[in-house]
């Protein structure tokens, strides 16, 4: 099974296959590759698997994604 956790981008550097961005993880921050999502911009919520955003997802269903994740951490 694989889990993708949503975040907000924050910002992007870099050009084509070496493009990243500084990902929002609810608090916790991290380097991703936009290589296979190279349309991700500043504020876009993006799904992330192994280092890599690999779909944008709504402002919403990102949050409730992240609250349901916080709720089986307690």
């Amino acid at each position: 099974m694989c889990l993708a956790v949503p975040g907000r981008v924050l910002e992007v550097t870099g050009e084509d296959l070496a493009r990243e961005a500084k990902v929002d993880f609810g608090g916790v921050f991290r380097r991703v590759s936009l290589a296979a999502l190279p349309e991700a911009g500043i504020n876009d919520f993006v799904l992330v698997h192994a280092g890599f955003a690999i779909a944008r997802v709504d402002e919403a269903e990102a949050r409730r994604t992240l609250a349901e994740l916080a709720e089986m951490g307690e």
